[in-house]
């Protein structure tokens, strides 16, 4: 059932996004609903205000009256969700809720995903994806907090360094 667990958009009224989600995981406490809703969570950020005082440091709400929630989306936990004081509905069309693309959510950082490379600074890798695949090249960085690596490729007789994705690369052994 886990593969029907997708994160959908509840709208709030703007200010009630904390109550809304607190009532939710206690409704789905009372109700023993864990296995339709997952997770509750409101996007923040961490922000550095300058006041008159010197900096401080603040934490914000990335979408003011939204709340993401991890779900199987059956009538009985739309209906969960959806009864909570403080919703007026979910992101969708009508009464059908969209859940998010992984794309979306990586880009929201609302999951975390560890990601284990097998290489490093100085290894040779094979590009596996994208317009220079199947290019040899020696990694020169490796930037697990942006996802990236540089990889420096020989191209038309000049080492060139290339940003790419880590999972474009994999270990090459010649």
């Amino acid at each position: 059932m886990a593969e029907e667990l997708k994160w959908y958009v509840a709208h709030t009224y703007s200010g009630y996004e904390n109550t809304v989600a607190a009532s939710i995981q206690r409704a789905v406490e009372n109700r023993d609903m864990h296995d339709l809703i997952a997770e509750v969570t409101i996007p923040m950020e961490t922000v550095t205000e300058i006041t008159d005082k010197g900096p401080k440091t603040v934490e914000r709400k990335v979408f003011p009256g939204y709340v993401l929630v991890k779900m199987v989306m059956t009538d009985e936990a739309w209906l969960l969700v959806r009864n909570i004081r403080g919703v007026t509905g979910f992101v969708g069309s009508g009464n059908k809720p969209i859940p998010l693309t992984e794309e979306e959510i990586a880009a929201m950082g609302v999951e975390k995903r560890e990601i284990i490379v097998s290489y490093q600074v100085g290894d040779s890798v094979k590009i596996t994806d994208g317009a220079l695949e199947n290019f040899i090249g020696t990694v020169e960085e490796v930037d697990t907090e942006r996802g990236k690596v540089r990889v420096v490729v020989s191209m038309f007789g000049r080492e060139t360094p290339v940003e790419l994705e880590l999972d474009q690369v994999e270990p090459f052994n010649s």
